[in-house]
């Protein structure tokens, strides 16, 4: 089997985290044209060092170190703006940011391990409504069934998917450790 292109692969990871790793950046640096600009960078020196990425590993852990880098590069730069936080502060926010999305990427993990339990016919009803952003009016014809009965099938899904994964969340042993 052949490899994949790295820089496909480069793509895919970087489309996957962009938005936690943007919204990461954000909680470090108070001026939004400032967050962008660092992350800017920050991809730049991801795609000039995916080579070291170890596939298989923590992507979006990889990416969070290049920027949180890039911030403290930045903040070296602006020196002599008025607000300025401190490198352990900088350190601190970066380790909440995260946990939140260590917890945030568990609870999408087990959402899927929710979703692969439905029934076919219910994974179906999801697909529809959520990838294909169909209207109840518009499933209707295509499954055979009522606005009305389409409706009461998603809140029951929705409520079967809520209490797995609360379940599951609240085992001991699905917990994370920080």
């Amino acid at each position: 089997m052949p490899s994949p292109d790295p820089a496909e692969e480069f793509v895919f990871l970087l489309a996957r985290h962009e938005r936690p790793l943007g919204a990461y950046v954000m909680t470090m640096v108070p001026h939004a044209q400032d967050a962008d600009d660092i992350l800017q960078e920050a991809k730049v020196i991801m795609w000039r060092h995916f080579a070291k990425f170890e596939p298989g590993t923590n992507f979006g852990a990889w990416a969070r170190k290049i920027a949180f880098h890039q911030v403290l590069a930045h903040r070296k730069r602006k020196q002599r703006d008025r607000l300025d936080f401190s490198e352990d502060f900088l350190r601190a926010v970066a380790e909440e940011a995260d946990r939140g999305v260590d917890h945030l990427e568990h609870r999408e993990r087990v959402l899927h391990d929710c979703l692969a339990k439905l029934p076919a016919d219910h994974r179906e009803v999801l697909h529809l409504r959520y990838h294909e952003n169909l209207s109840l009016e518009d499933m209707a014809p295509r499954l055979d069934r009522s606005v009305g009965a389409i409706y009461r099938l998603l809140s029951r899904v929705r409520h079967c998917l809520h209490d797995c994964v609360t379940k599951t969340l609240s085992r001991p042993d699905n917990e994370l450790s920080f």
